[in-house]
């Protein structure tokens, strides 16, 4: 005899197809669901359906939307002619959130990574390019992660848009404020010594 319920069984399975929840995770939150108020309930369900059927990629950026723009695209106080890369779209919420950008975006949608079977072309690089070539862009940020395979792809993009007028940076990496030198690893330290600065 089954220990839970069909249903229970099933919710429990769909938790667990999620990313970083393993089983036990799975059971707890399905639990979860059966103890909370019925609306919360279907309420969490009714933002999974919205989400699904309403958020789409930007037209321009390629950030997440519900309409043909995103909200940073149609903001008219943002700076057209500063352009940041990102490889995905949390990575733009993830700038946002220091507020201390007011460039425009544009986001990747993965990275170059030959043994994975993506390359430039399932990436949204053509896209970027044009946007170079047609628009007002000063200065490309290139904001990948810094892994071989974001270096990769930052360094791809570096060489298509050197023909163009635009100054290319990337985001300062090093040793962080309050870390001691001796703990820190040396690719961090190459980073510091690399990218070091005038007093």
């Amino acid at each position: 005899m089954p220990a839970v319920t069909e249903s229970v069984a099933r919710v429990i399975d769909q938790f667990a197809k999620l990313p970083g929840i393993g089983r036990k995770s799975a059971e707890r939150l399905a639990y979860h669901i059966l103890r909370v108020h019925k609306s919360e309930a279907l309420g969490l369900a009714d933002a999974i359906r919205d989400v699904r059927e309403n958020v789409r990629y930007c037209g321009t950026c390629y950030a997440l939307s519900e309409a043909e723009l995103c909200p940073l695209c149609q903001d008219a106080t943002r700076d057209e002619t500063l352009l940041c890369v990102v490889e995905q779209p949390r990575d733009v919420m993830a700038i946002e959130q220091t507020g201390s950008y007011r460039g425009m975006y544009h986001v990747l949608l993965g990275r170059i990574a030959p043994l994975d079977g993506i390359g430039p072309e399932q990436l949204t690089i053509d896209a970027l390019v044009e946007r170079v070539r047609t628009g007002n862009i000063k200065e490309v940020v290139m904001a990948t992660n810094p892994t071989v395979e974001g270096d990769g792809t930052s360094l791809h993009i570096s060489n298509l848009l050197a023909d163009f007028p635009v100054t290319m940076t990337r985001l300062a990496r090093g040793v962080t404020s309050g870390s001691i030198l001796e703990f820190t690893n040396k690719e961090i330290l190459t980073d510091a010594l690399m990218g070091r600065q005038k007093l």
